[in-house]
């Protein structure tokens, strides 16, 4: 196996680092050990921790919605698709124990002045959105309008759910934001 670059052993590092101890109680000086790599390499690649976060937030975007839409390419209807992004968030979240969505946390735990990361995170979720209404606009009983405003009502239950079941540690809201969902688009 090829060893990992500089890089990306960083993001790799403070991937899992924001990941499972939060954005502010991650150190650089903790990156740079945990990754193996000298300072002036890390600035030679990065120029502070929030670069670090952008790139992990880039990284997670494209593994993520890779997943996702892996996830989804066995349903062949547009509304089985969105109501089976809820089983893909039940799988997900319980191989992770939980801990929720990445851009949620980072978001949360996000001084205000950290706009690169924010945009990180209203890029991602903004990509769902239009995912989701583009599906349900391929669905020939729901006008553009309609499919749009259905889209909005599910993305809300979409997040919900996750940021509940983190709570809760539990997949019980993912199964009622599901039937919600199911609801909506009879």
């Amino acid at each position: 196996m090829k060893r990992l670059g500089v890089k990306e052993r960083i993001i790799e590092t403070a991937s899992d680092l924001f990941y499972h101890n939060g954005y502010n109680q991650t150190g650089i000086n903790q990156i740079i050990a945990e990754a193996g790599v000298a300072k002036a390499s890390m600035y030679q690649h990065f120029r502070s921790k929030e670069d670090i976060a952008v790139a992990y937030l880039i990284d997670r975007h494209s593994m993520w919605m890779g997943k996702l839409f892996d996830y989804l390419s066995t349903e062949n209807t547009s509304k089985g698709k969105v109501i089976r992004c809820f089983d893909f968030l039940t799988d997900w979240l319980c191989e992770v124990d939980f801990r929720g969505c990445g851009w949620q946390n980072i978001i949360t735990d996000l001084p205000s002045d950290h706009d690169k990361i924010r945009d990180q995170a209203i890029n991602h979720k903004n990509e769902i959105r239009h995912y989701i209404h583009s599906l349900l606009k391929d669905a020939p009983e729901y006008s553009l309008e309609q499919a749009e405003s259905l889209g909005d009502q599910i993305i809300i239950l979409i997040e919900g759910a996750i940021i509940l079941s983190q709570i809760q540690k539990n997949k019980w809201p993912i199964i009622a934001a599901k039937n919600a969902c199911i609801n909506l688009l009879k």
